[in-house]
């Protein structure tokens, strides 16, 4: 008898132990989540600086070789041209 009542001890104590650590790591879980969602906004947010930063960078390119910088005129033209084509994309999404 004294067996049973030690095993049904031993029982319970790894059961507390169990779900003590359950609770642990459900806690921790939920911190890990948190953190990986913050971590995500952050890298949208750089990722759009960045991009809008790179658009910044390509208008400055275009000014510079539409006010004649050491760039050959062709290059003016292609870039024009490509401008072109982007408002004509623009405009068909914004019709559709």
């Amino acid at each position: 008898m004294s067996n049973t009542v030690e095993a049904i001890h031993l029982l319970e104590d790894k059961l507390k132990s169990l779900l003590s650590n359950y609770e642990f790591l459900m806690k921790e879980n939920e911190i890990l989540l948190q953190n990986t969602s913050k971590l995500q906004r952050q890298l949208l947010e750089k990722e759009q600086f960045i991009e809008q930063q790179q658009k910044e960078y390509n208008l400055l390119k275009i000014a510079k070789t539409i006010e004649g910088s050491d760039n050959s005129t062709r290059d003016t033209k292609l870039k024009i041209n490509a401008l072109i084509r982007e408002i004509d994309k623009c405009i068909v999404q914004l019709s559709e």
